[in-house]
């Protein structure tokens, strides 16, 4: 008897399916940059479930110093700069996936350590059924003037990377440099008598339901609200010029489950999966031309010349001494 009752159990176990894996990232939020439709795919195509996670960059890389000794995360994803600085704190580990030699030089760590994923490009995401008849503002020093009292916002920059990001794009657009953020430290004064809203969070569903009026926020954010939600949104790419700026990937070193890590990344860097981003707004990483439907949504091209490109490794070597300026000398 009992030998029949194992051998059941034995050739239950034998047929029954594997478990999926499991494979954590940190900072893959559903609502920012269509995490939702690559954490479905990844599902599907490579049964591995990786939870949503709603951290920002600032706090992924925190999370991961903390954790130096136990990994708990296997992948990270974040803005360039921060990227940069996960690898000169040895929190993650050189990979290249499939395709890394066709990213562009300056857009990933020689050695693998980070590597973009896809772009975008920083403006304006404006709900204009929330104006309350104000003009969609066209430039950022419209932002300062009373009628958007109270409708501005943007992520705090001393912790979010995109709302760094932000403050590089005002300061650039203001006469600043890399080398002095004068013109942004003025610039941010000068909106905090507008009363502006600053979150720690992606914001992508408090513009959505109009609590916040006008946000910093990326290019694929905005055409994702004008052609995706029920409203009148608007991409507003800034008249006094603005910036484009890489998201990257890393594996995390010491990872706790390192296999499922390098094929997710091989998957987000393949040809299917720089194509989910295309559906979602995205520039990919390698170039790839985007579909004419998608292409056919974006601002002219025209109006993309004023956003340029900057040397990320220097942005990177300015953030800390901005935040800490932003945090003592903003009111």
């Amino acid at each position: 008897m009992k030998l029949t009752v194992l051998s059941a159990l034995l050739a239950t176990a034998i047929a029954a399916p594997a478990l999926a894996e499991d494979a954590i990232c940190y900072n893959c939020p559903p609502q920012w940059a269509d995490w939702a439709s690559m954490l479905e795919a990844i599902d599907e195509k490579l049964d591995i479930q990786m939870p949503h996670d709603n951290k920002n960059s600032g706090q992924t890389l925190s999370q991961l110093l903390a954790e130096r000794a136990s990994p708990v995360a296997d992948v990270a994803y974040y803005g360039v700069t921060t990227g940069i600085k996960a690898g000169t704190e040895g929190v993650v580990e050189p990979y290249k996936p499939e395709g890394f030699d066709e990213i562009p030089e300056g857009l990933k760590d020689p050695e693998g350590n980070w590597f973009a994923i896809h772009y975008g490009t920083l403006g304006l995401f404006v709900n204009v059924d929330a104006l309350a008849g104000a003009p969609v503002p066209q430039c950022w020093a419209d932002l300062t003037k009373p009628e958007y009292r109270g409708m501005v916002g943007y992520l705090d920059p001393s912790s979010a990377f995109v709302g760094y990001a932000g403050a590089v794009a005002v300061n650039l657009a203001n006469g600043g440099d890399l080398g002095s953020f004068d013109p942004a430290i003025e610039y941010f004064n000068a909106l905090a008598e507008n009363d502006p809203i600053v979150p720690k969070q992606t914001s992508y569903a408090r513009v959505v339901s109009g609590e916040i009026p006008i946000l910093f926020d990326y290019d694929f954010n905005a055409y994702r609200g004008k052609y995706e939600e029920d409203g009148n949104f608007e991409f507003v790419l800034p008249c006094e010029g603005s910036v484009r700026v890489p998201y990257v990937m890393s594996l995390v070193a010491d990872a706790p489950n390192p296999d499922a890590g390098k094929r997710v990344l091989d998957f987000i860097l393949s040809d299917e999966g720089q194509a989910i981003w295309t559906n979602a707004y995205l520039q990919p990483a390698r170039p790839v031309d985007l579909p004419a439907e998608v292409a056919e949504k974006f601002l002219p091209a025209s109006d993309y010349e004023r956003a340029v490109a900057v040397d990320y490794a220097e942005m990177e070597r300015a953030q800390a001494a901005f935040g800490e300026r932003y945090l003592n000398e903003v009111e």
